[in-house]
């Protein structure tokens, strides 16, 4: 018995010294993907500028929420933000900014990209770096269908209209000015404070690209869009003003690179096809 009661207590002793000794392994998450939070990609736009961007009440058909909002964002350049992210291994996060105030937040790192129908001009481009096109957008005019110059076939047609166009853009600095005679109004601040102004009656004319023209005409059946391209009496621009692109703070390579490995897997079509998508989805398409 006593032999037993010694090897019982020399099993127990043992027991114990093991359970004191032994300690957790620390374990390494680093290489689990499902650990690991993916980086965020920080897109700045106005959210009102549709089919581009708009803001909307719910996640339907895939919108993003709006930073600091309890809005969501969609449209084509979220679409695009959201294709260009998940090839990235990154997330998305949407801010809403003014349309002045997107370069500013670029440089001053509130966003990392602004995608928000930019056309790549040299002038934006002393302060800020663009990718390869994310889209070509061809400038066309909007009239009502009742106007005198719904009948235009070409510039000439549009001599003496009263006009505008959205604030800093091309439509407005190089395009208003070609029409002949043509009474040029302050710009206004958005798109839409733009469309409000032809179907208010305040002019006869804005200057805009084909995909808001599109999309201005299913929100609003009574206007018409004046597309006078490859015709030779038509706005004169440069491939630079209708290349609408990506922009990144200054010197910022390595995203500026990340964002063209993306977009060099889409082609023009699937550009169209995306766009079509959008101005079907848009807010009063319906």
């Amino acid at each position: 018995m006593k032999k037993i009661s010694a090897l019982l207590l020399a099993m127990t002793m043992l027991v114990i010294l093991c359970a004191c000794s032994t300690k957790t392994p620390a374990v390494d998450t680093s290489a689990s993907p499902a650990a690991a939070e993916k980086p965020v990609l920080r897109v700045g736009m106005e959210c009102i500028y549709a089919p581009y961007n708009w803001t909307q009440s719910d996640d339907s058909n895939g919108a993003v929420p709006i930073a600091d909002s309890s809005d969501y964002a969609y449209g084509y350049d979220v679409m695009m933000a959201k294709y260009l992210a998940d090839k990235m291994g990154y997330t998305v996060e949407i801010y809403r900014i003014e349309w002045d105030s997107l370069p500013l937040a670029l440089q001053a790192g509130t966003i990392d990209c602004v995608i928000a129908g930019q056309s790549i001009t040299a002038k934006r481009m002393q302060t800020v770096d663009f990718t390869t096109p994310y889209y070509y957008a061809s400038i066309v005019g909007l009239t009502m269908k009742d106007s005198k110059f719904a009948a235009a076939t070409g510039l000439a047609g549009l001599e003496g209209a009263t006009c505008t166009s959205q604030l800093s853009t091309v439509w407005y600095d190089v395009c208003l000015p070609q029409i002949k005679n043509a009474k040029i109004l302050p710009a206004m601040e958005s798109a839409p404070a733009m469309l409000v102004a032809l179907s208010s009656g305040k002019c006869d004319l804005v200057v805009t690209d084909q995909p808001t023209a599109l999309a201005a005409c299913v929100a609003y059946p009574n206007m018409v869009m004046l597309n006078f391209t490859d015709k030779d009496d038509n706005f004169k621009v440069s491939d630079e003003e209708i290349n609408i692109g990506i922009s990144v703070k200054k010197g910022n390579s390595e995203l500026l690179d990340k964002l063209n490995a993306g977009l060099a897997t889409l082609t023009k079509d699937d550009f169209t096809k995306m766009m079509n998508e959008a101005i079907a989805v848009q807010p009063l398409s319906n």
